[in-house]
């Protein structure tokens, strides 16, 4: 199996040894095996590092993520996983409710073309034009 250095993972993923490490400490990466003294990394860590981030795009905390990585917990993983992604979807429908109310806004001030924001009728406090 491929190993990878600690210096080789983080150019791979995009990320700083410290994080790497740090990950480590907390439980998120497994314990690295030594080489001459150097962190190595199996190559699947490349893909434990990109659930990681895509777990943390959606939301969740490193604590919740590494209670989703927890291995020990076999048999309860996927109810954990369930759970987990249950809680997090409505604040992710809010986070993108608000993220398509701020695109309306500035797809609306590009609209109306005036570029005075001292006079524009959309930024008006007498009527909102938002909806």
């Amino acid at each position: 199996m491929r190993q990878l250095s600690i210096g080789e993972l983080a150019r791979q993923v995009g990320m700083r040894p410290s994080a790497l490490r740090y990950y480590e400490s907390i439980g998120l990466l497994p314990q690295a095996t030594r080489d001459a003294g150097r962190r190595v990394y199996p190559a699947a860590a490349v893909r434990r590092i990109a659930l990681i981030k895509m777990a943390q795009q959606a939301g969740f905390t490193l604590a919740e993520i590494r209670q989703l990585l927890d291995t020990t917990a076999e048999r309860g993983a996927t109810q954990q996983w369930r759970a987990l992604a249950e809680r997090k979807l409505p604040e992710l429908d809010r986070f993108i409710q608000e993220a398509q109310l701020l695109r309306k806004a500035v797809a609306d001030c590009l609209a109306c073309g005036c570029m005075n924001f001292s006079s524009c009728h959309l930024l008006s406090t007498s009527s909102d034009h938002r909806s």
